[in-house]
C-alpha cells in the first residue's frame, strides 16, 4: 500500500493515500464514491459453516485459526452444531440468498454474475476470486453478509479479501470494492419493522389484557464483541462513545424499527384498541459471548437481562428481535431459539423470536440497490438511510475497526491502516 503523505486531515483522512486493490474511482479513498464504476461480478462473502458432523471441528479450527485453541475447548462449542446434526444452516441460506440476488438482478435486466465465497468453509473466498479471474472478471463489488461496523463484521472481511488476493497472486489483477455497511438501509430495516409490528400484534392477541406499555418488552439482540473491539469500531473522529459505532448503530436502528412498527400498528385496523397506549419499552442486549471471563465483552447478555432485570416485575411477554443478524444461522437458532426462549419460559414469559431478513424481497432488493449505488456513482445526498449515522462510507476510514489483539493487517476497501 502506497502512502503519499502522512499528514491527516481534520476528518482523519490521510490525503493522497491509496486504497489497496481498489478500482480507480475508489483508489484515492473518498468517503463516498460518486464516479460510476463498471463491475464484472458481485462477490457474496459469507462466514461459512459445517455441513456434516465430520466438518464441525475442522470448521471451528478455521474460525479460531491463529489463536491456539485446543480441540477439547472447540468441542464445547461444537455441541451447538452437533445438536443440529453437525449442519449449520448458513451455507444453505447463502445459496438461497445468491439465487435470490440472481433473480432480482435478472428481473431488473442487470447483467452481473454473483460469485459466492466463505471465510471459514467451502466454498472459500479463494475459490471465488480465482473463478472470477479465470472468467476475466477483474472488477468485483463485494457484499459481506453483515450489516454493522466492527472488526469481525467488516474489517475482517476486508482483511480476508486482501489475504486471498495475496495468496492467489491476484493482487495486481483483481480489484475488490465493497458496498457500504447497510445497517440503516431501508431494505435491511424493513423485515425487522414487519417482524416487530406483527410480533406486538400477536403478543396482544395471545395475552388477554396485556398492557403493552408496561408488560411487553422488546429485546433487540446482537452478537456481543470484546469491549476493546467495540471501542474501536468506526472511525475515531465520529466520536461515538465508549462502545463505538457498533453499539451506536444498533441503538439507532432499534429505535427506528420500534418507532416504525408502532406507527404502522396504530394505523392498522387493530390499532384502534391501542389509542392512548404507550409503545413497549426496549433494550439492546447481547448474546453468543465466547471470550475468556477476564476479557470484558459488551453486556447485558440477553439471558442475564431477563433474569436480573425483568424477573419479578410487571413483564408478561418478551419479543426477541435478532437485530444484529441477516439470517437464521447458528447463533440465532441456538442462542435465541433455544437458550433465550428457554430462559423466557422458565420466567413465565410469553415470547416469540421475530424473523431475520433472510431472502425477504425488500432485503434482496436493497442489496442490489447498494451495488447500483456504486455502478451509478449515486451522490451521497441521494442514498437512502434511516438514521442520522448513515449513509455509511464506501471506503472505510483510517484506523477503522482495529483488532486490538491482532493489530492492523492489509485490508481492501479502506484507507490504511
Amino acid at each position: 500500500m502506497t502512502e503519499i503523505t502522512d499528514t491527516p486531515s481534520a476528518t482523519g483522512i490521510t490525503n493522497g493515500q491509496a486504497v489497496l486493490a481498489a478500482t480507480p474511482a475508489a483508489a484515492g479513498g473518498p468517503e463516498h464514491v460518486s464516479e460510476p464504476t463498471a463491475y464484472d461480478a458481485i462477490l457474496l462473502a459469507g462466514f461459512g459453516g459445517p455441513e456434516g458432523q465430520e466438518d464441525v471441528i475442522p470448521f471451528l479450527r478455521n474460525v479460531t485459526r491463529g489463536r491456539g485453541i485446543p480441540d477439547e475447548r472447540l468441542e464445547e462449542v461444537a455441541h451447538h452444531y452437533r445438536h443440529f446434526g453437525g449442519v449449520s444452516p448458513i451455507n444453505a441460506q447463502n445459496r438461497a440468498l445468491k439465487a435470490a440476488l440472481e433473480a432480482e438482478l435478472a428481473r431488473r435486466g442487470i447483467d452481473l454474475p454473483v460469485l459466492w465465497g466463505n471465510r471459514n468453509w467451502a466454498p472459500y473466498l479463494e475459490d471465488a476470486v480465482q473463478e472470477a479471474a479465470a472468467e476475466g472478471a477483474t472488477n468485483l463489488i463485494a457484499i459481506a453478509t453483515s450489516a454493522y461496523s466492527s472488526y469481525s463484521s467488516c474489517r475482517q472481511y476486508r482483511e480476508d479479501f486482501a489475504r486471498v488476493l495475496d495468496a492467489t497472486e491476484l493482487m495486481d489483477t483483481v480489484r475488490i470494492d465493497k458496498v457500504r455497511q447497510f445497517f440503516d438501509h431501508p431494505g435491511f430495516v424493513r423485515p425487522f419493522v414487519d417482524g416487530v409490528r406483527d410480533g406486538i400484534a400477536r403478543a396482544i392477541a395471545e395475552n388477554e389484557g396485556l398492557d403493552v406499555g408496561t408488560e411487553l418488552r422488546v429485546l433487540f439482540s446482537t452478537h456481543s464483541i470484546p469491549s476493546s473491539d467495540a471501542a474501536r469500531s468506526g472511525p475515531d473522529f465520529r466520536g461515538f462513545g465508549e462502545h463505538g459505532a457498533y453499539e451506536a448503530q444498533h441503538e439507532a436502528v432499534a429505535g427506528v424499527v420500534l418507532d416504525a412498527a408502532w406507527a404502522e400498528l396504530l394505523a392498522s385496523p387493530e390499532g384502534a384498541a391501542l389509542q392512548g397506549s404507550s409503545k413497549p419499552a426496549w433494550k439492546l442486549v447481547y448474546q453468543s459471548r465466547s471470550g475468556p471471563p477476564s476479557m470484558p465483552w459488551l453486556e447485558p447478555d440477553i439471558n442475564d437481562y431477563m433474569n436480573e432485570e425483568l424477573a419479578g416485575g410487571p413483564t408478561r411477554a418478551v419479543l426477541i428481535v435478532p437485530l444484529g443478524f441477516v439470517s437464521d444461522h447458528m447463533e440465532v437458532m441456538w442462542d435465541l431459539d433455544e437458550e433465550a426462549t428457554e430462559t423466557a419460559q422458565e420466567l413465565g414469559f410469553w415470547s416469540i423470536r421475530t424473523p431475520t431478513p433472510g431472502v425477504d424481497p425488500a432485503y434482496v432488493a436493497g442489496l442490489v440497490d447498494l451495488v447500483l449505488e456504486r455502478v451509478q456513482g449515486t451522490p451521497v445526498a441521494d442514498r437512502p438511510h434511516l438514521t442520522d449515522i448513515g449513509p455509511w462510507y464506501d471506503v472505510c476510514r483510517p484506523g477503522c475497526c482495529e483488532n486490538v489483539r491482532a493489530g492492523f493487517k492489509p485490508a481492501v476497501a479502506g484507507l490504511a491502516p
